[in-house]
């Protein structure tokens, strides 16, 4: 079974770019996740930096959504591939082909452009009533 788990957040913004196949355009998304080992020995990083790539719906996503300092959890599997550099050598690469993203927190303040000034109500059912017009601003459907 070949499953990868990891939560981290991106260490820069993600580079997006799109490939011609034969159903047209697809995007190709390429970030890498810095995830906490959770412990640390003197003098070494506490951090593994994870290569990530997300392909079609899913590079859409991170082109939209995913930027410097997000913190996300991702799952997908190991890919390995090989190529042939400048100099001859060859180049072994491995990344995680990420087939899901997960917002692990909310979104900064400052980020977020209201259309509305935000009101908290509730409901009888206990619930917060969601302000009409909010389906244009969620990343999901």
């Amino acid at each position: 079974m070949n499953t990868v788990a990891l939560l981290g957040r991106l260490v820069k913004d993600p580079d997006v770019r799109y490939a011609e196949t034969q159903n047209g355009p697809m995007a190709v998304a390429r970030y890498t996740l810095a995830v906490d080992r959770g412990w640390k020995k003197e003098g070494e990083q506490n951090a593994d930096f994870i290569s990530c790539m997300a392909l079609g719906k899913s590079g859409e996503f991170v082109e939209k959504y995913l930027k410097k300092g997000t913190k996300i959890a991702v799952t997908g599997r190991i890919v390995t591939g090989s190529f042939t550099n400048k100099e001859g050598q060859k180049v072994y690469t491995t990344d995680v082909q990420v087939d899901h993203h997960y917002f692990c927190e909310r979104r900064q303040t400052n980020d977020v452009q209201p259309s509305a000034p935000a009101q908290n109500t509730t409901g009888i059912d206990g619930f917060m009533d969601i302000p009409d017009g909010i389906d244009e601003q969620l990343p999901f459907k």
